[in-house]
């Protein structure tokens, strides 16, 4: 058996090697998808290394996965600290993302010193929901030495904007919205790009169109990752959404049930059609 912190070995395969955005720029080149799921824990970090997972996201999911908010609008920066710092205790190989919470960002100075804290609290990247207006503020970020997702489409930070957890980009002018942000997001210096909730079509366009590794959650098959939240792997969620799926249910464990998650994104087999947004 392995416990937290334990290397991988011939009888506990995971990664033995610590992942960096470069291992996740090689694996597009080589066009070898990767996997992102996230948790909030250190038994679940721990899981996660022992399962091959490239990418652990500490989400601002967190809200409503974990502290029971019906939305990500409450969580704060110390929510989203004590999550990063133990699930950097749990796992010292995969690459862990952290979310700025609601406002952090509202200003490129806000948003540098909230990703510093981010950052010392042991994440890796920092994930900020947002387009065009970001871009001013991934640049400065990236200037300063700190790597960055940016996350488009639904991003539930927006959730009353848009009115509801909507797939985005289905009309002509917002799908060629979202292919202009993308593109000026990698051009500010974006590590990588998170996209939520929107047609396969234009997941793909906008994969092909940049050279930055894209991540899908409800985005089809042709991103360069997915993700998935834990609860929704797990069976957890009373209501699960559209693109998630449960792998626990048709696996003996936890364990079995990531092992399952990474081998179906490996092999192209999830999403499948009934996960993904036309």
């Amino acid at each position: 058996m392995a416990y937290i912190g334990e290397p991988a070995t011939d009888d506990n395969i995971g990664l033995n090697k610590k992942v960096s955005i470069l291992t996740l720029r090689k694996l597009k080149e080589e066009n070898e998808k990767f996997v992102t799921v996230a948790l909030y824990d250190a038994p679940m970090a721990a899981m996660a290394k022992r399962s091959g997972i490239e990418v652990v996201l500490v989400g601002d999911s967190l809200g409503m996965t974990v502290l029971g908010f019906d939305s990500t609008i409450p969580v704060t920066m110390e929510h989203m600290i004590y999550h990063v710092e133990a699930v950097s205790r749990g796992n010292d190989k995969s690459l862990i993302m952290g979310d700025l919470p609601f406002m952090s960002y509202a200003t490129p100075e806000l948003a540098i010193q909230n990703a510093t804290r981010i950052m010392q609290a042991g994440a890796h990247v920092i994930k900020l929901e947002g387009g065009e207006w970001l871009c001013d503020t991934i640049s400065r970020l990236v200037d300063r030495g700190i790597p960055v997702c940016a996350h488009i489409g639904l991003t539930p930070q927006s959730v009353n904007k848009f009115g509801g957890f909507r797939v985005q980009g289905r009309d002509e002018k917002s799908a060629r919205k979202l292919i202009h942000d993308a593109k000026l997001l990698e051009r500010a210096g974006a590590d990588l790009l998170l996209l939520e909730c929107v047609p396969a079509s234009l997941a793909k366009t906008i994969t092909e169109e940049i050279q930055i590794p894209t991540i899908g959650i409800g985005a089809g098959t042709d991103t360069d990752a997915q993700v998935l939240v834990i609860n929704d792997i797990l069976g957890l969620t009373p209501k699960p959404p559209k693109f998630s799926k449960n792998f626990l249910v048709e696996t003996q464990d936890i364990p079995a049930a990531l092992a399952k998650y990474v081998q179906d994104v490996k092999h192209g087999e999830f999403p499948a059609k009934e996960h993904i947004f036309d």
